[in-house]
């Protein structure tokens, strides 16, 4: 015992000496002119072997003929949007043709009955091309036996894959139906639309012969189906809920912007059912809103109350994000009290007023939508005082709920619509909510049929193809299912490894890591598309009406008002919508017109809508593992655009909202700025200058920004004017370029350089190889850019009855010149002359060695990869030991089919910054190590890259990247030969005295002693290191906020919602009851006989699942605990940890902290010598490189500190970020087109509709029944 006191008393003594003089003894002492030579020693010889790996000076006297441009952003800006604009008047010209045709086919054969053998091609029922595929479609609805008819079968057709059709199977000859899942395919409207619009086939297939870079095609009818060209199968998958009226395509051309209030009755008879339907009205209501309208819920009883508290004596704009907050917001509310209808309609019609005289919100049409179960009496009195004397500029639309409603309720709601320009609905199921609910798109539309004249053009934001935004929340329901299942079986299978510390640590990282990971590479998995289109109109001014109209105040009855003729008493006057015609414009398509090599490096092109929200922009991250973001539509340009005036979250500057502004009423301008922005998956920061240049885009709501670098970004490398592709072939002899491209290389897979029509090609490489051998050919002609054919208006909108006119035109329209291809010029110029002049770098690297030591120094690396990019999208990469026979399936791990962006990958944007810091150095990286992504050190390889510019004197420009690959290992093998030499060979970094590190310039560890310190940060190993550095600002902070962000907020249960308590209902509840009970009595006797034991469980914990009482059984499992019957508190704590926290993602921001090493004076802040443990570090920059070596005193103890994280967390608001949003308006323009009344409306008599039995007298007897009962 002595012994130990004694020992331990020495080891005090000498550590608290080494405290006060050194931590490391005087031998084992590095001097800073070790340090600072092996700095020099390292980077010298990484750049010695860069130039002979990359040999870089022959890739500069590559470009030497090249000639620099200046940018002319101004210029090039106006181009892009001119063509654009092209484009865009081509997918216009194409809807147009789609509505003129519609419009006189409907006028001409909407009357005539279809066949009774009539078939059409179902999209639900067409077959797959493949069978092995299992896809989900929802099948019709059921009927009753005595109402179904059998129908004929759908027509099949064969499909085939097309490339242009995103690799769908589609069948081109002709358009197929779908009809939603709500809507029956038979019913007379519906069957009628579907007979007439087959005439369309002709016009989709015209359209897509003179522009073959349409997308689908279709007409979306107002009772609900959907012909869409080409044909397809139409997958369901989990579930159909499409239908296309709620699309915003649709909605937004129905009917003008609108300010809608809702409002909700919750009064105490609201409950059960009523209470369900009601929310599901609302619902549905807020489906049918768009970006430019505007909307509120409010509920009311006594009091009138919004069901969001933060949109008090508001409307809000219906975004996804607001319209989500409101459906959430709906399951707060309880009903009691007696409604207060004057408080309610006062409230509303006073808000819209404010909002009227303002110019606010859409600044068009206005609507109140109240939802009750009946009315005292119909407030004729504030109609008179808020709505008729201003001309009714409010429409009412009443919704009445409920079975047993009285014959007056119905009359007083009914009349309180029909007086004020509306549409009475009275719902009495869920299954008819959807149908009924949309009739008031109907009614608002009535304005734009009547007028005739104009047909608005609408372009809708972006969206992602036949996805509806609400199965986002579902698949992430079901990803959470999947979850709690595997948890449960994981339980059951061995529960004291599932219980053990180690491996609740390991799930909760996991969970750490699925809710931590904020975007999302790559979203292969949705099509991003904006869509164009225009309201068809019924062109018949009166048809006979069917209505069902109340008699004696006692029952309903089928009435068909005849029309009459102009000099008849009276007139059945109609204004019908019939659908809307439009196509879908892959965002892809417009980002090719943005010609990106023509912007540069680090530069880019965005389209903001008239909302301010982008439309386009490389920063869009719409997908969260692989699921939708809540609110991927509505992202603001100044959440993407982050400048750098170090303000906090959502503070944005006057400076930037000014400019925003003028962006968004596509003023033409240009503005420099100072800006900070991410890379590598927002691991990596960078602040710049970079030069913004608009303008708008005419005849639609959106403006196109460039921006560009301020520095490199204002010249850029053209070829010389002499050097055309067509003089090739006569300078080597009909040899095309393909010539100059035969191994090793790939071009940019986003670009457009040449695109064929009617051909498809495995890769872009392939389809590049085929032009440039047709472009060597006699007789090439570059094609000129499509223009849209003239569009001849159907003046008046008489029907064209098959007269000459008519023919010529559809005969001009077949006519028309179709182009099989479209090349970019400038682009497959620039990519020729580059391939051509880097045409020796197909040469190996060893034949390029200049000496015997330059291949020894490549031998000595092992395996290298040697590659080069170029401006033009041209990649090439040679290997050593070159790989001469490769298998197919080894191809893809190629750099160049894993890197094949060029300028847009990471290594290309940081080697040509790193220029203006050092033109002489290369840019070094390793593959980062995270949670998410673990790096394996042993097969992590090292990328070097420098870029090579070329310049005529005063002018310069981004001509390549040059660099090379190696294996990690050799790298740290080679660091650590070097700093194993210093003075007197004592206390290198190969001792336990020291430790040193690579780091890259954002923190990032390239190399350490210890391995698995690759790729980390380092200020996670060494946080009181990294603390000193950035106090000494060898390293500067840069805040970045993530404003896409998804956050998880813990999921609500609620109780099932109420049901109507009727007699029969309470037998059910009572045959449930003794089920259920007789079941769990079953269970625990099983349970107990089989264990000893019931297990008892406290009221105050969560009651254990049926699935969890299952696993008990398990008899195979090696638990200890089972040994004996466990307590109460085992139980508890079992039955915690096997469940999971449900979880609903929600928008939200995140910030985080990256870092960045500050050039500026750094000779000066690294070249301080060390001060014992007060600075136990020495810092050096390692030369012609972007790293740092540091070197650290391993002796000196951890100063205490908050451990470094570049990892993203949440932005606590006191608010929710809706409301934040909203108490912080942001400006947006509102849209031009409005159309909200018209004179002849008030000759419309059509106002409502009533949910009545079905033709059976089956329910006079039952009603009577139910009657007596409730007697």
């Amino acid at each position: 015992m002595c012994k130990l006191v004694g020992t331990f008393v020495l080891l005090l003594l000498l550590s608290l000496d080494s405290r006060d003089c050194s931590a490391s003894s005087q031998d084992d002492k590095i001097t800073l002119n070790s340090v600072q030579h092996w700095a020099v020693k390292l980077g010298s010889e990484l750049s010695s072997f860069g130039e002979v790996i990359t040999r870089k000076k022959r890739v500069q006297e590559s470009f030497k003929s090249a000639q620099i441009e200046s940018r002319d952003g101004e210029k090039l800006v106006q181009s892009m949007a001119d063509d654009i604009r092209a484009m865009m008047e081509l997918k216009v010209s194409a809807v147009k043709r789609i509505v003129e045709a519609a419009e006189n086919m409907a006028f001409d054969k909407q009357s005539e009955p279809v066949p009774e053998d009539y078939q059409f091609y179902n999209s639900k029922e067409m077959d797959e091309p493949y069978d092995e595929v299992s896809i989900t479609t929802t099948a019709e609805p059921d009927f009753n036996l005595e109402n179904w008819i059998v129908r004929p079968p759908t027509k099949s057709a064969h499909l085939q894959l097309n490339a242009h059709f995103y690799n769908i199977p589609v069948n081109t000859n002709f358009s197929s139906v779908h009809v939603p899942t709500n809507v029956y395919a038979w019913a007379d409207g519906v069957i009628k639309g579907i007979h007439w619009s087959e005439g369309l086939d002709t016009h989709f297939i015209n359209n897509y012969q003179s522009d073959p870079t349409l997308s689908w095609q279709y007409f979306g009818s107002s009772t609900g189906f959907m012909r869409h060209y080409p044909a397809m199968k139409w997958r369901a998958d989990p579930v159909d809920i499409y239908d296309c009226r709620t699309r915003a395509w649709y909605m937004e051309a129905a009917a003008s912007p609108k300010d809608v209030v809702i409002l909700v009755d919750r009064s105490g008879s609201m409950t059960g059912q009523r209470r369900d339907i009601a929310k599901h009205v609302v619902t549905n209501i807020l489906d049918t809103l768009g970006n430019n309208d505007f909307v509120n819920v409010m509920t009311f009883a006594d009091t009138v109350e919004e069901i969001v508290p933060c949109f008090e004596d508001s409307l809000v704009q219906a975004t996804m994000g607001n319209l989500r907050e409101l459906k959430l917001g709906l399951d707060n509310f309880e009903t009691m009290e007696i409604a207060n209808f004057s408080a309610a309609l006062t409230r509303a019609f006073e808000l819209l007023e404010i909002y009227r005289n303002n110019s606010g919100g859409a600044n068009c049409n206005q609507a109140i939508m109240l939802v009750t179960d009946g009315v005292p009496y119909n407030y004729k009195e504030l109609f008179e005082k808020y709505n008729w004397k201003y001309d009714t500029p409010v429409r009412v639309f009443t919704y009445l709920i409920g079975r047993e409603v009285k014959v007056a309720d119905v009359r007083e709601v009914k009349w309180m619509a029909c007086a004020n320009r509306g549409f009475y609905v009275h719902l009495s199921t869920l299954a008819e909510v959807r149908e009924r609910v949309l009739e008031h798109v109907n009614v608002l539309a009535r304005p734009l049929v009547l007028q005739r004249e104009t047909h608005p053009v609408v372009w809708t934001p972006v969206y992602a193809n036949v996805t509806d935004p609400k199965v986002a929340d579902y698949l992430w329901e079901q990803r959470e299912r999947a979850e709690q299942k595997e948890r449960f079986m994981s339980q059951r299978r061995d529960k004291t490894h599932f219980n053990s510390e180690t491996e609740q640590n390991r799930r909760w990282k996991i969970t750490q890591m699925k809710q931590g990971q904020y975007s999302e590479l790559g979203n292969s998995q949705y099509q991003l598309m904006t869509s164009v289109s225009m309201p068809v109109y019924d062109l018949r001014h009166n048809e006979n009406i069917t209505e069902n109209v109340l008699i004696n105040e006692a029952y309903w009855v089928s009435v068909t008002k005849e029309s009459v003729e102009e000099n008849g008493q009276k007139e059945m006057r109609i204004a019908r919508l019939l659908g809307v015609a439009g196509t879908d414009v892959a965002l892809s398509e417009i980002q090719a017109l943005m010609t990106p090599y023509k912007i540069g490096v680090n530069g880019y092109a965005f389209i903001v809508t008239n909302n301010g929200y982008i439309l386009i922009h490389p920063d869009l991250r719409p997908v969260y593992q692989q699921i939708l973001k809540p609110s991927y539509n509505s992202v603001d340009m100044i959440e993407v655009e982050l400048f750098d005036d170090d303000r906090g979250p959502r503070n944005f500057s006057k400076e930037l909202t000014a400019l925003r502004q003028e962006i968004i009423d596509q003023r033409t301008g240009n503005k420099i700025m100072n800006v900070k922005y991410h890379m590598d998956d927002m691991k990596r920061a960078s602040r710049a200058k970079k030069h913004y240049f608009w303008t708008g885009i005419s005849e639609s709501p959106f403006t196109l920004v460039v921006a560009i670098p301020e520095n490199y970004g204002r010249h850029r490398i053209t070829p010389p004017p002499n050097d055309d592709i067509h003089r090739l072939s006569l300078t080597f002899k009909n040899i095309s370029a393909q010539q100059f491209l035969l191994d090793k290389w790939s071009v940019h897979p986003d670009w457009l350089y040449c695109r064929h029509y009617e051909r498809s090609f495995s890769s872009p490489e392939e389809e590049l190889s085929y032009f440039l051998e047709r472009v060597a050919r006699p007789g090439w002609r570059w094609p000129a850019k499509p223009r849209p054919p003239e569009h001849h208006k159907n003046k008046g909108h008489e029907r064209h009855n098959g007269t000459s006119d008519g023919r010529e035109r559809t005969k001009a329209s077949n006519s028309t010149p179709r182009n099989e291809y479209y090349c970019d010029h400038g682009l497959m110029q620039a990519l020729v002359y580059d391939a051509i002049n880097t045409a020796w770098f197909n040469k190996s690297i060893t034949e390029s060695a200049s000496n015997e030591t330059a291949l020894k120094f490549i031998e000595r690396f092992g395996y290298i990869v040697a590659f080069m990019a170029t401006h033009s999208g041209l990649t090439r990469w040679q290997t050593h030991p070159p790989r001469e026979h490769e298998n197919s399936s080894d191809t893809r791990f190629e750099f160049g089919k894993q890197w094949p962006r060029a300028i847009d990958e990471v290594w290309y944007r940081r080697a040509v910054e790193q220029h203006y810091v050092d033109p002489l150095s290369y840019v070094y990286s390793v593959e980062m190590n995270t949670e998410k992504v673990p790096l394996n050190v042993s097969a992590a390889v090292v990328t070097a890259a420098h870029a090579v510019f070329h310049g005529d004197g005063h002018r310069k420009a981004p001509a390549a990247v040059v660099g090379y690959q190696f294996q990690h290992d050799r790298l740290a093998e080679w660091f650590f030969n070097i700093t194993a030499t210093c003075d007197n060979n004592k206390g290198c970094c190969a001792s336990n005295a020291w430790d040193c590190f690579l780091v890259d310039s954002n923190g990032w560890i390239i190399v350490s002693e210890d391995g698995n310190h690759t790729g980390l940060f380092f200020g996670k190993i060494r946080p009181d290191i990294m603390t000193r550095l950035v106090e000494d600002e060898v390293y500067k902070t840069i805040h970045i906020v993530d404003y896409q962000a998804v956050c998880f907020r813990e999921k609500k249960t609620t109780n099932p919602a109420a049901t109507l308590l009727t007699p029969l209902e309470n037998v059910r509840l009572v045959l449930a009851w003794f089920l259920a009970t007789s079941v769990w009595l079953y269970n625990t006797i099983t349970v107990g006989l089989a264990q000893g034991s019931v297990y008892t469980f406290d009221d105050e914990n969560v009651t254990p699942t049926v699935a969890y009482q299952n696993y008990e059984n398990d008899e195979e499992t090696d638990d200890p605990f089972l040994t004996k019957p466990p307590t109460a508190r085992v139980e508890r704590d079992f039955e915690k940890l096997v469940l999971i926290n449900r979880t609903r993602p929600t928008p939200c921001d995140r910030e985080m902290y990256l870092y960045q090493l500050d050039y500026s004076n750094l000779n000066e802040k690294l070249n301080k010598p060390l001060k014992e443990c007060d600075r136990p570090f020495y810092v050096q920059l390692v030369n012609f490189t972007n790293m740092l070596l540091v070197v650290v005193d391993a002796n000196c103890p951890k100063e205490e500190g908050s451990v470094f994280s570049v990892e993203p967390t949440e932005v606590l608001y006191n608010e929710t970020l809706p409301c934040l949003k909203h108490i912080h308006p942001l400006y947006r323009k509102q849209p031009v087109s409005c159309i909200r009344s018209h004179p002849e409306e008030s000759n419309i008599d059509m106002c409502g509709r009533a949910s009545i039995p079905g033709r059976n007298m089956f329910w006079i007897p039952l009603a009577v029944v139910s009657i007596y009962t409730y007697l």
